[in-house]
C-alpha cells in the first residue's frame, strides 16, 4: 500500500529554474525556482515549494492551484478585476482559467498543490 501521508523534505539543491508555462515577465527581471516534492500515485496532483524574486509576471492558469504563502508579498490582479495582496500566512486558491498579473513585491516562498487532471 502506498503511503497516505507525505511530509515535505527541505527543498533540494536542484530546483526547476525555468519560468512556468503560461507565465511571462512583464516588469523587472523576476526569477523563480520550483521544487516538485510530491506527485500523487495517479499523477493527477503535484505539490511542492516555489520561490520567486521581485518583479511582475502575467500568468495564465490551466489548472487549479492551492497556495500557502510562507514568506514575501504578492499582489495578484485578474485581467479586468480587483487586486488582492497576499502576505505570509495567507492561503488561497487560483482557479483554472485565471489570467492576470502576479506582482512579487517581496521575495516569495510558498507551498503549492496543483490538480493537473
Amino acid at each position: 500500500m502506498a503511503d497516505t501521508v507525505f511530509r515535505f523534505p527541505a527543498p533540494g539543491s536542484d530546483p526547476i529554474t525555468a519560468d512556468l508555462d503560461g507565465w511571462k515577465k512583464i516588469e523587472g527581471n523576476p526569477t523563480m525556482k520550483t521544487w516538485i516534492q510530491h506527485t500523487s500515485a495517479d499523477g493527477s496532483v503535484i505539490s511542492g515549494t516555489w520561490e520567486a524574486t521581485p518583479g511582475t509576471y502575467h500568468a495564465t492558469y490551466g489548472s487549479y492551484e492551492f497556495v500557502h504563502l510562507i514568506d514575501g508579498q504578492i499582489t495578484i490582479t485578474p485581467d479586468g478585476g480587483t487586486s488582492v495582496t497576499m502576505t505570509p500566512g495567507c492561503a488561497f486558491t487560483v482557479e483554472p482559467g485565471f489570467a492576470g498579473t502576479w506582482k512579487i513585491e517581496k521575495p516569495v516562498k510558498k507551498h503549492f498543490c496543483i490538480k493537473l487532471k
